[in-house]
């Protein structure tokens, strides 16, 4: 299957999935487009993060029309998260691609344990 199709199914299962567990994005998306696509972890992160905005602008208008949005909340984190941005961008183009790498897998293992042992 020529690469560019995987992101199809990709799409359809960050979307179903993220929405069902409430994590989605660069949790999925950066796993899969390395594993199935052979990206390079830059790129997967710029790619996951552009999709997150398209994803993430459809799950709020179906959970606002739930009454489930609570825009204060929303706020306190995405400021500052939008705050950082730049910091963080610039922090990755400087870092190596195993380095992204195994930052992730840790991340991804701590997340893990947490949950089994929580």
């Amino acid at each position: 299957m020529p690469e560019f199709l995987w992101l199809l199914p990709v799409g359809f299962v960050l979307g179903a999935y993220g929405t069902l567990i409430g994590a989605g994005g660069g949790f999925l998306l950066v796993p899969l487009l390395l594993l199935l696509c052979s990206w390079q972890a830059q790129a997967a992160t710029a790619t996951s993060l552009a999709a997150i905005g398209i994803t993430a602008v459809s799950g709020v208008i179906a959970y606002a029309l739930h009454g489930d949005v609570d825009v204060a909340y929303a706020a306190l984190v995405g400021v500052p998260a939008a705050a950082s941005v730049g910091f963080a961008t610039a922090l990755q183009q400087r870092l190596r691609t195993r380095t992204i790498e195994l930052l992730f897998a840790a991340f991804l293992l701590g997340v893990a344990v947490w949950l089994f042992l929580k």
